[in-house]
C-alpha cells in the first residue's frame, strides 16, 4: 500500500532544482578548477571555458526565476484564516521548538536512552535541508550579479565589495555543493532506510509501512483527520517511469559525487601548489 506524499507541482519544483543546481555546480566548479584536468573536463561538457560562464549566468537567472515562482507558490498556500497553524503547524516546513526537541530525543535514542521521536510530516533534517537551499540561493544570486556586472556594482559600492562578493559566492557554492552531495545524497538515497533510492520525490508516494515507521505522528494525524484513506488512493508508478527516474537519479548522484571527489582532490592540490 502506498501513501501520497508529494503532489505534481512539488515534484516538478524538485526536478527543476536538481537540473539547474547540477548545471550550476558543473559550470561553476569547472571554471574554478580550470587549470586542472578536472576543470577542463567539466567545462568541455558545456562548450568550453567561455561558454560555461554564459551557461552559468543564464541558468542562474532561470534558477532565480524558479525560486521566485516557488516563493509565490508558498505564499498562496498560506491560510490567512488560520495563519499561525498554517505557518507553524505540522504541514509547514518552518522550523519550530518541536524540531529541536525531536533532534535532542533522537540523540538520546541513538545513545540508548528513551524512545525515537514521533515525527510528523516533515522531519527536522528535511526542514533543515529545505532552508539550507532556500537562504543560499538569494546569496548566490546577489553576489553572482555583482561579479557579472562589476562596473555597475562599483557605481553603488566600493571596489572591495567585489572581493567580498567573490569570497561569499565561492564559499556558499562550495558549502551548498558539499552539503547536497554528502548529507542530502546520503539521507535521500544511501542510508539503509532509503537505499537503493528514496522514490518519494519522483513517484510522489511512499510505502505506508515506511511512513508508519518513520513518520508515525503524520500517519496517525491523517487517520484522525479522516484523510488517510483518501491519500492511499494512489497507483504505483509504471515500470518504464521507475526505470527512467532510477537512471536519472543515479546519473545525477554520480555527477555530484564526481564533482565532490575531484573538488576535494584538486582543492588540496591547489592549496599545496
Amino acid at each position: 500500500m502506498l501513501l501520497k506524499r508529494f503532489n505534481r507541482i512539488q515534484r516538478l519544483f524538485h526536478l527543476f532544482l536538481i537540473i539547474t543546481f547540477l548545471i550550476q555546480a558543473g559550470t561553476g566548479f569547472g571554471r574554478l578548477f580550470i587549470t586542472t584536468d578536472f576543470g577542463r573536463s567539466l567545462t568541455s561538457i558545456f562548450g568550453g571555458y567561455e561558454t560555461a560562464i554564459v551557461v552559468h549566468f543564464w541558468v542562474g537567472i532561470l534558477m532565480m526565476a524558479g525560486f521566485t515562482v516557488h516563493t509565490i507558490y508558498l505564499v498562496t498556500r498560506i491560510n490567512r484564516r488560520d495563519l499561525v497553524n498554517s505557518i507553524l503547524g505540522p504541514d509547514s516546513l518552518v522550523l519550530g521548538p518541536q524540531d529541536a526537541q525531536h533532534l535532542f530525543q533522537r540523540i538520546l535514542w541513538t545513545m540508548g536512552f528513551g524512545s525515537s521521536p514521533q515525527l510528523d510530516r516533515w522531519a527536522y533534517w528535511e526542514k533543515f535541508d529545505y532552508w539550507s537551499v532556500f537562504w543560499g540561493l538569494p546569496l548566490l544570486a546577489v553576489t553572482g550579479i555583482m561579479l557579472k556586472f562589476p562596473l555597475l556594482t562599483t557605481l553603488f559600492l566600493p571596489g572591495w565589495a567585489l572581493n567580498i562578493s567573490g569570497l561569499l559566492h565561492r564559499a556558499e557554492a562550495i558549502l551548498a555543493a558539499s552539503y547536497i552531495f554528502i548529507v542530502h545524497f546520503f539521507i535521500g538515497h544511501l542510508r539503509p532506510a532509503s537505499f537503493p533510492m528514496n522514490e518519494a520525490m519522483f513517484s510522489g508516494n511512499v510505502p505506508l509501512e515506511e511512513a508508519v515507521k518513520e513518520k508515525p505522528a503524520w500517519v496517525e494525524r491523517l487517520r484522525q483527520e479522516g484523510r488517510l484513506l483518501e491519500l492511499m488512493k494512489v497507483r504505483p508508478p509504471a515500470l518504464w517511469y521507475r526505470v527512467l527516474y532510477f537512471v536519472f537519479g543515479y546519473t545525477a548522484l554520480g555527477f555530484g559525487i564526481y564533482i565532490l571527489i575531484n573538488g576535494i582532490v584538486y582543492g588540496r592540490y591547489i592549496q599545496l601548489h
